[in-house]
């Protein structure tokens, strides 16, 4: 019978063959001796690419290794997050994911992978909230408005996205839900292409990264409503909440964290926590988040596996919430 290397894993180390000893040991006790990969599923340019690479930049230096960003972006994170679920669980290979991965766990039954059967949690990295920006040429200048416009209009609206089952998407489909009203979603590749949609009033609003949307709101290219969090966001403090703005409850956000494939080794998992905790906790990594509108959220292994149970859950109730068709 021919025992595959997952099956190995979970045979036991009696059943290893000579050859794989030598390499676990390597990669227990001189990891990282090379370069380390770490795949972004997501196109360049967003949350977890921007985040990603300054997360490799610090680790580098830390760890006096490489850490090298890979963009593999494709079918809702499928395609990258695939890649590393096959990957040698050697510690050379890591997922930057996020709260797509846990809403895909819903939403996508028929994905290559499970989570939590095929990854392994390592650190939570950040959490950002977003802002709802509408074209300047809605006549809505609230979230207020926005809702009566709507309930006028049943059905007249759209709303872009940067994919179905992106956080954004996720905010969009639960306002829509909590306000009773009818917005049809427009998934678009990325958030560039959405925000362009938006600019150019071909779909008249969007919830998305607030960093990226303030020179847009100061210009006056787009509209801002609401942000999404429990309190308004220090970079756009005149803008209210969605909470606050008669939709009480109503909170949303994007997180990112940092998976390696089931089975790498314990001592290179508990490593790498403690070298991105390192890098999270500096006082120089805070700042740079703060300037991007997100904040380091350090946790344990075992928490950040538990935080990740957690919000597969809360996720299936979003999208349940928000009718929101698995695919």
């Amino acid at each position: 019978m021919e025992l595959t290397r997952r099956g190995l894993a979970g045979a036991g180390l009696g059943l290893l063959s000579a050859a794989a000893l030598p390499r676990m040991a390597r990669a227990q006790g001189g990891w990282p001796s090379r370069t380390v990969r770490i795949v972004v599923p997501f196109g360049a340019g967003g949350s977890a690419d921007i985040y990603g690479r300054l997360l490799a930049e610090r680790l580098s230096e830390a760890m006096g290794q490489a850490f090298v960003i890979e963009n593999r972006p494709g079918a809702g994170a499928v395609i990258g997050t695939d890649a590393v679920a096959k990957a040698e669980p050697d510690g050379y290979t890591l997922l930057v994911m996020s709260n797509t991965h846990t809403a895909n766990e819903t939403l996508l039954p028929g994905r290559p992978y499970r989570l939590m059967r095929d990854l392994e949690p390592v650190a939570a990295i950040n959490i950002a909230h977003h802002v709802l920006v509408v074209n300047p040429a809605l006549p809505a200048k609230n979230v207020r408005e926005l809702i009566a416009l709507a309930k006028a209009k049943p059905g007249s609206l759209d709303f872009a996205s940067s994919g179905p089952g992106t956080p954004y998407h996720i905010a969009g489909a639960v306002f829509c839900a909590m306000a009773g009203i009818e917005v049809q979603h427009i998934p678009f590749r990325g958030s560039g292409e959405a925000r362009n949609a938006v600019l150019g009033n071909q779909v008249p609003m969007m919830f998305d990264a607030i960093p990226t949307m303030r020179p847009l709101i100061e210009s006056g290219g787009v509209r801002a409503l609401a942000t999404t969090g429990p309190q308004r966001d220090p970079l756009l403090p005149d803008v209210p909440t969605v909470a606050e703005s008669g939709l009480p409850g109503y909170e949303a956000s994007i997180w990112l964290g940092l998976m390696a494939p089931k089975g790498t080794p314990r001592p290179v998992v508990e490593k790498l926590h403690a070298a991105v905790n390192k890098v999270l906790q500096s006082p120089g990594t805070v700042k740079a988040m703060a300037q991007q509108g997100s904040q380091p959220m350090p946790m344990g292994v075992a928490e950040f596996g538990a935080y990740l149970e957690k919000d597969i859950a809360t996720q299936r109730e979003y999208i349940t919430l928000a009718k929101i068709q698995p695919q």
